[in-house]
């Protein structure tokens, strides 16, 4: 029988996350090739057929996560496929899309897709991404599923114990709501959440000290 050996990416459940590399998998399960029965070219020719799919299916997939979009998650040092440290021509490359913005010849400027996602934006200093900001975009969300428009407590929740509160400095009542990781390896980023006092109005992650410059790069 011909044996597949690869790695899928699977749910908590186990169910494969690419329908369509599900539907070549089930296919090989109750359709298996038996190549003690075939010639030589015949196997050549079933290899053949099942790598080029199989590849298909991989590219195809690398290609739709890499693209930076809405359901790019944001994570403690970037989102999507791009990092904190990056180059803007680096991120630009990662994101799959133009970053423009600010003159780089500013020590601190800002960045942002020429097209979607909307409002989100990257800080570079130094030459290199350092942090990013989520504004006015309910559809980005944290890797715990944190987005615009969840209450304190909803984040509170979602990051038990980890969750440092401490007043805006200019909205009445608001709080900064930072994420302070407990591992050792992300010591130095942070994600901010800022809030009205009952929910999330905007948030951004990266490293310290620039994720928790309140007036960004002014």
């Amino acid at each position: 029988m011909l044996t597949l050996v690869g790695q899928v990416e699977r749910s908590k459940s186990g169910a494969c996350q690419n329908p369509k590399l599900a539907t070549w998998l089930l296919y090989i399960n109750i359709y298996p090739f038996d190549l003690s029965q075939m010639n030589s070219k015949a196997k050549l020719l079933t290899f053949g057929i099942v790598t080029l799919a199989l590849s298909s299916l991989t590219v195809s997939t690398v290609v739709a996560q890499a693209k930076l979009t809405n359901k790019s998650k944001l994570f403690i040092n970037g989102i999507g496929e791009v990092r904190v440290g990056m180059t803007v021509s680096q991120a630009a490359k990662a994101a799959r899309t133009k970053l423009a913005g600010d003159s780089p010849n500013s020590s601190c400027y800002y960045v942002k897709p020429q097209n979607e996602p909307k409002n989100l934006s990257f800080m570079v200093t130094k030459g290199r991404i350092s942090r990013v900001d989520v504004r006015q975009n309910t559809q980005i969300t944290t890797l715990k599923g944190a987005k615009i428009g969840d209450t304190e407590a909803q984040i509170k929740s979602l990051y038990p114990g980890q969750i440092k509160v401490t007043p805006h400095k200019y909205v009445q009542g608001g709080h900064y709501l930072t994420f302070i990781p407990k591992d050792r390896a992300n010591q130095n980023y942070r994600v901010v959440f800022e809030t009205d006092g009952k929910r999330i109005t905007q948030f951004r992650s990266g490293k310290l000290p620039e994720v928790e410059f309140v007036e960004g790069c002014s």
